[in-house]
């Protein structure tokens, strides 16, 4: 049977299990996002879906799977604290790196010019990352301990679903509020006149 040929071909390449569940999940989290907004299905922006699939596809699914592999060689058992261990140092050796890839990255995917895409990353990061601290260790502790390794990545899929549509209301609506006018100092106005001159 078809289906089982894709069960023993994913079994063997781990990774693919990761991209084709974050090509529907990543998604997924962006209509999630825009339903809580209040649109209706003839208004949904299909595009920024699309982006989103082939962010979840081919940015975070591998680096996600390439993160798990070095945790899973550096801590091997799968006790309580080891996997605390490791949900921790996700948060500091994993985490910024992702936050800011996934706004870099999407603001490029958007046609964004680099300039714009780092001034994304400077006013969304940190709000994004503290909301990360607190819900991620949590979710990585059970996964770590509780999960086998092969499903590792599906079910911090599953958990990044919550994430993701968190990042999608970020992306749209995060940051800091533009000025109707000049800003009065002399460096709020600098940074006003480079926003402005790239809208």
């Amino acid at each position: 049977m078809w289906w089982r040929f894709i069960v023993e071909f994913t079994n063997e390449y781990k990774i693919l299990r990761g991209m084709i569940s974050y090509s529907a999940l990543w998604p997924l989290g962006c209509i999630l996002q825009q339903t809580f907004e209040g649109k209706r299905w003839k208004d949904y922006d299909w595009q920024r879906c699309l982006r989103y699939s082939l962010y979840g596809t081919f940015v975070s699914a591998p680096m996600l799977y390439s993160w798990m592999r070095v945790a899973n060689i550096m801590w091997p058992r799968r006790d309580f604290r080891s996997s605390m261990t490791k949900a921790f140092t996700e948060q500091v050796a994993y985490d910024p790196f992702a936050i800011v890839f996934f706004f870099y990255g999407m603001s490029i995917l958007e046609r964004k010019k680099q300039s714009q895409a780092a001034e994304e990353v400077r006013e969304k990061f940190w709000d994004t990352y503290k909301v990360g601290f607190v819900y991620w260790p949590v979710v990585q502790t059970i996964n770590f301990s509780l999960v086998p390794q092969k499903n590792q990545i599906i079910a911090a899929g599953f958990f990044s679903l919550i994430w993701t549509t968190f990042l999608a209301f970020v992306k749209t609506h995060g940051g800091k509020e533009k000025h109707v006018g000049p800003p009065s100092t002399p460096a709020e106005r600098r940074r006003w006149l480079r926003v402005a001159s790239h809208e």
